[in-house]
């Protein structure tokens, strides 16, 4: 049976050459991939539009409506018209991702569950639907949650906090409201990220009433929400969390900075692409770079690639490496100080907790 990746590339090809006949078998052959693996929502509605289509350009087009990429009917915030959702078609790979494995081992039981969801229903038990990433920024919450949407051929929708939160009274309830419905109207992976914009503790003393209801209205909406999509939520600063939220959360995954095995392992993925000099030595490397990020470890490879292609040199020395990581702290140092500056403080947050017990 020809993969998913093989039957789109025909579905594109066919559809710019205008080969009706090759773009409907193509069709059928994602229709059978998607059926194997039990995406039965996602396969009784191409069904049904490949069952009324007729082969014209239009027709053709729903199907890739249905897949995501198109943005059609957003739902919008009323006063400014601005978009509640961004819908993406997602590239990452699971197997390409470095995480603990802890992190990987859930997020595979994750996708199993999924594609087992006929399976586990017959039995009367549902799969695990609504799922909580937290941990330190730059860890990969983001990323695996692009790359589960993959696992499960599905567009992954990122919810817009900018236009979700209103200064009008009522109306960021109001929008959440709306984005639900969209979730329940089409299969998809539904992403809340930076997800304490909305979720702070209620009893919080620097939040205003408003902001309160939103969470009151939330965890309405979650209690209330059956559908058979995924929902994930993301957050830097779990802490800041309301109690009330946690338990309503069929599985919380934390990420860990990567440790040093895991560092040097994605810098030998990064660095793949150039030659890196036998004076290099990335086990050493991986050492000093214990205590960051993902994506700090990525910057620096980044960084470090672009500045050997400038000056001109066949492969990655180790003074062009150590600039990297240098501009790297230095930036890390920058943010830190900002962060206190601004008045919040991720230890400074955890010690007045701890005052308020």
């Amino acid at each position: 049976m020809t993969t998913a990746s093989e039957a789109v590339r025909k579905l594109l090809v066919a559809h710019f050459k205008g080969d009706d006949a090759a773009f409907r078998a193509a069709a059928w052959e994602f229709v059978e991939k998607e059926r194997s693996l039990n995406h039965h929502v996602l396969v009784k509605e191409l069904e049904r539009i490949l069952g009324n289509a007729n082969g014209s350009r239009d027709q053709r087009q729903e199907i890739f409506s249905t897949l995501g990429v198109l943005n059609g009917n957003l739902p919008r915030d009323k006063e400014r018209n601005a978009l509640l959702l961004e819908i993406c078609e997602p590239r990452r790979e699971l197997e390409h991702l470095i995480f603990c494995p802890q992190v990987r081992q859930t997020l595979e039981r994750i996708v199993l569950e999924r594609r087992k969801e006929e399976l586990l229903g017959a039995h009367g038990v549902r799969p695990i639907a609504k799922v909580l990433f937290c941990g330190p920024p730059g860890c990969g919450k983001t990323v695996a949650v692009e790359a589960l949407a993959r696992e499960l051929y599905l567009p992954l929708a990122t919810v817009r906090f900018d236009a979700v939160v209103s200064s009008y009274l009522g109306e960021t309830a109001a929008n959440l409201r709306k984005v639900f419905d969209f979730a329940r109207s089409r299969p998809l992976v539904l992403f809340f990220d930076e997800f304490d914009a909305i979720g702070k503790h209620r009893t919080a003393t620097d939040e205003h009433g408003e902001l309160k209801r939103v969470v009151n209205s939330f965890l309405q909406l979650l209690d209330n929400f059956r559908s058979e999509i995924l929902t994930v939520a993301a957050t830097n600063h779990q802490g800041l969390l309301d109690s009330a939220l946690w338990r309503r959360f069929d599985e919380i995954v934390v990420f860990p900075k990567p440790t040093r095995e895991e560092i040097e392992t994605l810098l030998c993925r990064l660095f793949r692409q150039v030659s890196v000099s036998h004076s290099v030595n990335l086990g050493e490397m991986a050492s000093s770079l214990e205590g960051f990020s993902h994506a700090d470890v990525e910057r620096v490879a980044q960084d470090t690639i672009k500045q050997t292609l400038l000056s001109g040199k066949e492969r990655v020395e180790p003074d062009v490496l150590s600039a990297a990581v240098a501009r790297q702290r230095e930036r890390l140092a920058v943010t830190e100080l900002s962060s206190e500056n601004s008045g919040f403080s991720p230890k400074r947050a955890r010690q007045k907790r701890r005052k308020n017990r």
